[in-house]
């Protein structure tokens, strides 16, 4: 079976309405493990993936569960090396909140990013907590999680703005991958990008 046909299978399984309410959907659990990819502390697998599901999900066999987690790893090594490659990141779902942005997928994958984050927050913040929070920013605003929080709301309610920093989450991640991952070539995003 080909991995387009594994995540093909993955996504079924994932989005599917059997699961507990609390597990992350396909997009979300793309944004959680694009967090684990760079995240410098590796979180391990079994961990993760029991994370991710919240409660162990009903397999209709073995064979099922082997696939579904083993798809959920190579995800994760796929999305490590797209995070290492020079290439900008491509999300699995637009760069938009739309008109609904609760219903968005891409605050779902926000959302999913940042319960990765919160797996491991201690690794996350433990070296360049301001930089980090910066770099961030527009993943958490997309997320929703903090718009109680006045400068959150602030953003929030100015759509504007919330675009402007939206488009700007693959950029973001590439920054943070490099300095959590790579920090000593840390100086070269630091210096104006000449077109």
């Amino acid at each position: 079976m080909s991995f387009a046909e594994q995540l093909h299978r993955l996504q079924a399984f994932l989005d599917a309405d059997e699961l507990h309410d609390e597990a992350l959907d396909y997009v979300a659990a793309h944004g959680y493990l694009t967090a684990l990819s760079t995240c410098a502390e590796t979180v391990p697998d079994r961990e993760w993936i029991d994370a991710l599901f919240a409660e162990p999900p009903h397999y209709a066999d073995k064979a099922q569960e082997e696939e579904i987690e083993a798809t959920l790893i190579q995800l994760k090594a796929h999305i490590a090396r797209q995070l290492a490659s020079d290439e900008e990141f491509e999300l699995p779902c637009d760069l938009d909140l739309g008109d609904d942005p609760d219903d968005s997928e891409l605050r779902g994958w926000c959302i999913g990013f940042m319960e990765g984050v919160f797996l491991r927050e201690s690794a996350w913040f433990e070296n360049d907590e301001e930089e980090v929070s910066e770099m961030l920013l527009p993943i958490m605003v997309g997320s929703g999680l903090f718009d109680e929080q006045p400068e959150f709301a602030d953003i929030a309610a100015d759509a504007n703005l919330m675009d402007d920093m939206i488009v700007q989450i693959p950029e973001a991640l590439t920054a943070l991958y490099l300095l959590l991952q790579a920090p000593d070539e840390k100086p070269a995003i630091l210096k104006p990008r000449h077109h």
